[in-house]
Parts: C-alpha cells; structure tokens; sequence
C-alpha cells in the first residue's frame, strides 16, 4: 500500500485542524485493519468539496454584519451527501470537514445510501434576535442553493439549530424552485414533511447501542448506574430512555454544570426544571458537580452527549466506567482512546452510537420522497434493526480483527464506501 500522504496540491493547511487531524488519525489507524486500495484510502483521505461563503446580516439596529459560512461535502460515492447545520462560535473549516467525514462512515456503516456533510455558520446565535436568526438562515441557504438540492446534499438540524432553522431552509429552496421541496431538508416540523421520532432518534440510538453492549457483557440494561454528559436533544432523550429501561441515572449535566445522586437522580423531574427554567442552573435535588468532576464518577455506562474533546489524554486515566458510549461527535480523543483501551474499558465510538440520528433522517427524506409516511412504533423498529445490524458487523469485525471498537467501526465503514469507490472507479 502506498503512503497516506496527499499529493501537495490536495493536503493544504486549510483542513489542519485540531478535530480534522483527528477524524485523519482514526481514519489511517484503521486502514491497515481494512484491506482497501491504496487509490481508496487516497481518495477518501480529503473532502470532494468544500464551499465558503460569506452571509451578510441586516441586524435589528439597522447595522450589517457579515458572518462567515461553510459546507463540505466529504464523500458522494454512494449517494447524495447527507449532514447538519451547526450555529457556533467555533465553526471552520476543519471542523465541517472532520464531521463531514465522520459522517460518511457514519452512513457507510449503517448502509445508508449517503455520503458525508457538514456545514454551518461561525456565530454566537445568543447575540442575535429570532427574527436575525431567521434573515441569517435564510441568506446562507440563499448562498448555498446551488450546492444543496434533494438528490445533491441534504442538510438537517445540529448545534444550535433545531426544526424551526430546517423549515426556513425548506421555505427558502422551495421559493427559489417555485414550488415546494419538503425533501431538502431533514429534521423540520412535522407540519412540512418532518417525520415523527426524528428528534429523539439519536438519544434512542445511543440507549439501543448501549443496551447491546450490555447483552454482549451478560448485563441487563435495567439497573446498570448511568452517567449522562449533555442534556439536549442527545443526552436529554438518552437519560430519558435509560430511565425508562429501568437503569439509574446518578448524574447529569449541561452547560451550566452538573448534578449527581447515587441512589438516582429525578429524570422527568430534571426535564420539568430545564423546561421551567431553561437549564439545570439551580437545580437543588442533587449534588452539585462540574462537568470534569462528572465525567470522573464512578458509573456502570458514561454517555457522552455534549460535544467533541471532553474525554482526553489528561483525564481518561480517571474515568471510572465500566462502558463508554459516545452520543456526541468526537468527544475522546486519540489520546483518550489509547488509555481507556488500555484500561479495558470498551467504547461504543460516535459513528456507531449516535447514527440513529441520521438514520431516521433518511426515513424522513424517504417518506418525503414519496409522499408517503409511517407512524412511530414503525419507525422505532425499523431503527432499531438498523442499529442492531450495524452493532454486530462492528462487533464481528473487533472480534476477527482484536481491534477496538472504534478500529471496527472504521474498517466496517471504509470497506462499504471502497467497495463502491472500486466500483465505480475514477473518473475520467
């Protein structure tokens, strides 16, 4: 096999960051494991294609600011490329171009016909008004209507945005098209074409996930002590479906902090407060912990549902779970990955555990596509197959292979797009 490095001209330092040198690193970490040729792991090491644009804003005050816009399309082998939306300070590049690939192993391994995207806008979504919020919206997706289309890219809600972002994105395309195009978009209202169980399908995903690995260690999920790190869509949903599932959830948190008790927090409690009061700010029936402090408690499962690099090289020698399951994006690190593998503490890696998401948003554009829509018990089971399936291709591939879960997940992924990629082949 030849070496992993670019040529020149494609390996640029505009993708070189942090989050992207790390999608980089588990990509080559598991190519030798998975037996592709070296035109595969050549071609899939980059993005296909990236835009940047710039989203001008006629604020409230009558002021124009002008906000820095991206979408990065990693892979279109098997399909149109498929992923979210995020408003965040943070947003470059590199970023959209690490979770554009983790997505498309992410669609890879649950036989999605998808590639990977990303996209989003760098901005600080609590300094601007709803109806800002909204111009901005509709300006980006005004920027991008020659890059985003049904059978093209199909973006969907992430940090930040949610169904109310996802229908002005629909309504702007469809008055560009002159008619309306319910399928561009994923995780709108139900109203337009949403599909029902959309929102709590990734949290759901990751309590399947989890229940699997605990039948694979001879556990019952019911009783198992549960961390939960995020209190949103992900975590918020997940700790829910533990509950529900009779195991006991002893800690949670959000960004204001965490709280804890070892006989069992008040799951529908803590919602009932976030949704009185916005968060878990003041929060009195627990103990009071930071999110380093609860990332360290001794627990049966820690649930990882807030955002990347919170598991780390400095703190993975004190996590104290017996499972770690990643509900969030790139939350542990190459670093992290080696000590907790290191410790025996298996982790059920993103691309694998929080797939749910995606999952039910192509049952979305599915139904959008003809017009035709199931109920809930129908999608909660068909996700629920495509889980379980995915779950023991990765498990069989660690098995055969002695590799982590994370190493598997990968190679079961890159293995699924280069059987298309020599397929097809290289064109011209």
């Amino acid at each position: 096999m030849t070496s992993l490095h670019a040529p020149p001209l494609v390996q640029t330092l505009e993708w070189d960051t942090p989050l992207f040198l790390m999608a980089r690193a588990q990509f080559e970490q598991a190519v030798p494991h998975a037996g592709v040729p070296a035109m595969v792991v050549e071609r899939l090491s980059f993005p296909e294609r990236a835009v940047i644009v710039s989203v001008p804003l006629r604020r409230d005050d009558g002021s124009v600011a002008v906000f820095p816009g991206y979408r990065v399309q990693h892979s279109t082998v098997l399909g149109p490329t498929k992923g979210g939306i995020r408003y965040d300070a943070e947003v470059s590049l590199g970023e959209c171009a690490a979770l554009a690939t983790w997505m498309t192993w992410k669609c890879a391994l649950l036989r999605l016909p998808y590639g990977g995207a990303k996209g989003g806008i760098r901005c600080d979504v609590k300094t601007l008004s709803t109806r800002e919020v909204e111009r901005l919206t509709r300006r980006f997706t005004s920027e991008l209507v020659r890059e985003i289309g049904p059978q093209t890219d199909i973006p969907a809600p992430d940090m930040a945005t949610n169904e109310q972002t996802m229908a002005w994105m629909m309504d702007t395309y469809s008055m560009q098209k002159g008619h309306a195009v319910p399928e561009i978009v994923t995780g709108k209202p139900i109203s337009i074409g949403g599909s029902v169980f959309r929102r709590e399908a990734t949290g759901a995903g990751v309590v399947m996930v989890a229940e699997q690995a605990c039948m694979r260690a001879d556990h019952d999920l019911a009783g198992q002590r549960c961390v939960v790190q995020g209190f949103g869509n992900v975590g918020g949903v997940a700790a829910s479906e533990l509950h529900d599932k009779g195991a006991t959830v002893i800690g949670v948190s959000d960004v204001s902090g965490g709280v804890h008790d070892r006989a069992g927090l008040d799951v529908p409690g803590l919602h009932a407060y976030v949704a009185a009061h916005g968060s878990l700010e003041g929060y009195d029936g627990g103990e009071r912990v930071t999110n380093e402090e609860l990332l360290e408690l001794e627990c049966d499962i820690l649930v990882l549902a807030a955002r990347e690099d919170q598991v780390t090289g400095s703190n993975a020698g004190r996590i104290r779970a017996a499972l770690v399951v990643e509900g969030a994006n790139g939350p542990t690190t190459i670093e992290a990955d080696a000590i907790l593998a290191e410790r025996g503490i298996p982790v059920v890696p993103d691309i694998l555990a929080n797939a749910g998401g995606v999952t039910v948003s192509y049952f979305e554009w599915v139904q959008d596509l003809g017009r035709l829509f199931w109920d809930r018990d129908e999608i909660r089971r068909k996700l629920a197959d495509q889980m379980t399936d995915a779950f023991d291709r990765v498990y069989a591939v660690a098995d055969e292979k002695g590799i982590t879960l994370r190493q598997a997940a990968m190679v079961a992924a890159i293995r699924e797009v280069a059987g298309a990629l020599e397929a097809r082949g290289i064109y011209p």
